[in-house]
């Protein structure tokens, strides 16, 4: 969740007096010893702007570079100091801990180390920023004996570079029968969060308009962990999806291209598996010429997933892909069949809120607008 701390309105964060200041001394390897650096000095103060965010500013004498250390949920996030300045963004309420260190070089620092305080109830009864839920499960940004190669944490105040827009209604409908009609203006990157908003709105013939993204020719990989953090919408006729195709998209087509679904939602009341309770994970591929698919699904224990966020996860090599909700396995596709060779290549990512089409159907009296998904953060490991 994204949590806003304001001086004099809302003093909800609270710097606490200097715990500590530590030092780590340089190598002694026979010949001159690095110079520590000296006369550290930092303030953490709330960003207004921004739901939970905490500004850090640092300086220090003999620092080739400084660094922030920033630990929530039983993990930490480091980031470096650019002119002497770096920001985080606290999900969680409660007491976190900041380290911030100056570097003559890797072994040679001091560090002071801070603590702070958020406080939801200055925010108010309710949800988070519009709408978007202030709950939910988190993953941490490393894994044993795996390597964070890509992520995109929406921090900014646009989509970033990563990323390209799809527009219009596709062929048929994007292939099937959707109502909405592609647009960037339904897209948003703020409070730390992607936001594709759904509407009942007229636009290029059709009555629905949203966003579908993707990194088609500019993010790709094959194999690894892939995290989606995010918070979906609700509805008959709703259909959210975070999913991957092949590379080879541009020349062979789909779904020859392969095809990997790491989170579909069927919104609404529909008779299991679907509806606002369920989510699917599943692959397609071409086999002797006609379309295949191997799919599973989950049903949370209560609640919907509007109510608040969850991470969508696969797990993919050279054997398999295994879906996770929440880091809960439940799913795997065997993909060391030779008519599934697609899975063996490289995929971009595609994030998109459809309205109706041959799945869902069409919305109905029931179907509120308009309808966000919310995404928190995408990781890839390998």
């Amino acid at each position: 969740m994204r949590l806003l701390a304001v001086y004099n309105q809302y003093p909800t964060l609270l710097i606490l007096p200097l715990i500590a200041l530590m030092s780590c001394e340089p190598k002694d390897d026979g010949g001159a010893k690095e110079l520590k650096p000296s006369n550290l000095k930092l303030t953490i103060t709330p960003d207004s702007t921004l739901l939970g965010r905490v500004a850090v500013r640092a300086s220090a004498d003999n620092a080739n570079y400084l660094e922030a250390e920033f630990f929530e949920n039983g993990s930490s996030t480091v980031k470096e100091l650019e002119n002497g300045r770096t920001s985080y963004r606290f999900k969680d309420t409660g007491r976190h801990r900041i380290l911030v260190r100056a570097h003559t070089s890797f072994d040679v620092f001091i560090q002071e180390e801070r603590f702070v305080n958020i406080n939801k109830d200055a925010h108010g009864p309710g949800s988070g920023s519009q709408g978007i839920p202030d709950t939910g499960y988190t993953t941490p940004l490393s894994y044993p004996d795996y390597d964070l190669v890509w992520n995109d944490e929406f921090d900014g105040s646009s989509l970033s570079s990563d990323w390209v827009h799809e527009t219009g209604t596709g062929s048929n409908g994007w292939g099937n029968n959707e109502l909405q009609y592609y647009q960037p203006e339904n897209t948003e990157v703020r409070d730390g969060y992607l936001i594709i908003t759904a509407k009942n709105e007229i636009a290029g013939s059709q009555s629905y308009t949203s966003s579908r993204i993707k990194t088609q020719g500019l993010q790709s990989f094959q194999y690894g962990r892939i995290d989606i953090r995010a918070a979906l919408p609700q509805g008959q006729g709703i259909w959210p999806a975070l999913w991957m195709l092949g590379d080879s998209y541009s020349t062979v087509g789909w779904p020859a291209c392969g095809e990997i679904d790491i989170m579909e939602m069927v919104g609404g009341t529909h008779q299991q598996p679907q509806g606002d309770a369920y989510v699917h994970g599943t692959i397609h591929w071409e086999e002797n010429g006609q379309r295949a698919q191997y799919g599973g699904y989950n049903k949370l224990s209560q609640g919907i997933y509007a109510d608040a966020f969850h991470v969508f996860s696969i797990e993919w090599d050279s054997t398999s892909i295994t879906w996770y909700r929440d880091d809960v396995a439940y799913h795997t596709a065997d993909i060391t069949p030779a008519a599934l060779s697609e899975f063996h290549e490289s995929f971009f990512f595609i994030f998109n809120v459809a309205v109706g089409g041959n799945w869902p159907g069409s919305p109905d009296n029931s179907t509120q607008f308009p309808q966000q998904m919310a995404v928190d953060y995408v990781r890839v490991f390998q």
